[in-house]
Parts: structure tokens; C-alpha cells; sequence
């Protein structure tokens, strides 16, 4: 019998690796260099980034935060260890990217009467529940 519970949490870390790697190797582009900065620029969390070094530089340092992070969570299937550190850094990221929703000017809109946002941002939540159940899962353990 298949076990859900096990099975859910594998494919949400899976996932959660797929796009961190795929996010975080996109932001060396150019295109998501200049993508991402009307968020950057307004966070209270990630603006000092241009401050210290170039739009494309800034991008390249979340980037490699994203890359490292899903190294981690590749090796929380093994270690203990890295996988409190992988789920405390998967959930640093994505609430991050969820503070968007409360600093980017303009995020909101009303369409047809329904407020709406940006949902590559809003779907963040989901991975933020996947970086908190890991940290519950490992927490207990380490």
C-alpha cells in the first residue's frame, strides 16, 4: 500500500528542488536579472543588495542562494543535518518572495471586482509549507 503521507512530502521536496534549481540558474540571465528587480528594488529584505553590487549581481547572489539551498534539500535525504539547514533556507527564500506581496507598488490590482496579484508570487506559499515541513520532520531529530 502506497504510503500518502511519505509520498506527498517526497514529490513537495522534489518539486521544491526542481524550481529552485531552474529559478536559480535563470537568475545568472539577463532577462531575469532586469525581471526580478521592480520586486528587489522594493523589498525591505533583498534592496541593500543594490547597494553592495549591479542588478545582475544582486540576481547572481540570489541565485546562488536558491542553487545552495536545493543542494541542501538534495542532501536532507541523507543527512539530517543538512535537511534543517535545507528547510530553514526554503523558508527564508519564500518568505521572502511572498514579502513582495506587501512591498512591490502596483502587486494588486481589482479585476472585474476581484482583487488580484501576481501568482508566480502567491504559489510561493505552497513552498514555503514545503520549507516548514521539513524543519518539522528534521527539527525533532536533530
Amino acid at each position: 500500500m502506497i504510503n500518502f503521507t511519505k509520498a506527498g512530502y517526497m514529490l513537495g521536496v522534489i518539486a521544491t528542488i526542481i524550481i529552485l534549481l531552474w529559478i536559480g540558474l535563470f537568475k545568472f540571465t539577463p532577462g531575469e536579472a532586469m525581471a526580478i528587480k521592480g520586486y528587489v528594488s522594493n523589498s525591505f529584505l533583498m534592496s541593500w543588495l543594490y547597494r553592495v553590487t549591479s542588478v545582475q549581481g544582486a540576481s547572481n547572489i540570489i541565485g546562488t542562494y536558491e542553487i545552495v539551498t536545493a543542494i541542501f534539500l538534495i542532501a536532507s535525504f541523507w543527512s539530517n543535518k543538512a535537511a534543517l539547514i535545507g528547510g530553514y533556507l526554503t523558508a527564508s527564500i519564500f518568505i521572502g518572495t511572498l514579502s513582495f506581496l506587501l512591498t512591490t507598488p502596483g502587486i494588486w490590482k481589482l479585476s472585474d471586482g476581484i482583487w488580484t496579484t501576481d501568482f508566480f508570487v502567491l504559489k510561493d506559499m505552497a513552498f514555503l509549507g514545503i520549507g516548514l515541513m521539513v524543519i518539522g520532520k528534521y527539527e525533532k531529530i536533530s
